[in-house]
């Protein structure tokens, strides 16, 4: 079993930044991917990125590169999203999810097996 515990939300004006934090435990995540979801008010859950623990190797949506960018530390087993040039639209409740995954990438919210319980971002206009 895997828990997730998302933190670091907040309200921050736009163009600002923010650092969010999931921390893991519980197994082992060598084999792992940790993906950023995020939910808008109205909206269905969307995919942001994910990487790889394995090598670290990411993939990030087109409206989020150059802007975010996730990254982990092996001895905290943590993964990490940290946002820049915040937009308004980019509030959402965020969520990080793993999965087992030695190949490929995993894209959709049903590919994933763990999920924290999410930490609210707002940015303000």
């Amino acid at each position: 079993q895997v828990q997730l515990v998302e933190s670091g939300g907040g309200l921050v004006q736009a163009g600002g930044s923010l650092r969010l934090s999931c921390a893991a435990s519980g197994r082992t995540f060598s084999s792992y991917v940790t993906g950023w979801f995020r939910q808008a008010p109205g909206k269905e859950r969307e995919f942001v990125g994910c990487i790889r623990w394995s090598g670290g190797s990411t993939y990030y949506v087109d409206f989020v590169k150059g802007r975010f960018t996730i990254s982990r530390e092996n001895g905290k087993s943590t993964v990490y999203l940290q946002m820049n040039s915040l937009k308004p639209e980019d509030t959402a409740v965020y969520y990080c999810a793993a999965t087992r995954r030695s190949t490929g990438w995993a894209l959709r919210s049903s590919e994933y097996d763990y999920w924290g319980q999410g930490t609210q971002v707002t940015v303000s206009s």
